[in-house]
Order: C-alpha cells, then structure tokens, then sequence
C-alpha cells in the first residue's frame, strides 16, 4: 500500500469518525451513520490495500 493510499484512507476515516460524532452530538441518525459508512468504507479499503500487497510479495 502506498503512503498517499494510507493518508487517504486514514483521512476518510477520520472524517467518518467526525461526522458521526456531529450525528451523535446533534441527534441527527443520518449524519451518524453516514459518518459510520465512510468509515467501513475506508476499512474496506484498506484490506483490500493489504491484500493486493500480500499479492505482490
């Protein structure tokens, strides 16, 4: 996985994580799980790093 792929991911979680927390603080549901699907979706991405690196070797 490339350093830019890493950031990337990192950074998508991280807004997820955010915006979930907004959801939660402000009670608005959709918020919350929206920030919680941006944040499978960023872990989703990563394995899918961590596999094709396990190819490469």
């Amino acid at each position: 996985m490339s350093e830019a792929d890493k950031i990337r991911n990192a950074a998508e979680k991280a807004g997820g994580k955010l915006k979930e927390s907004a959801g939660q603080i402000a009670g608005d549901k959709s918020l919350e799980t929206e920030g919680k699907t941006d944040q499978a979706k960023a872990s989703l991405k990563q394995a899918g790093e961590h596999v094709k690196d396990v190819f490469k070797e």
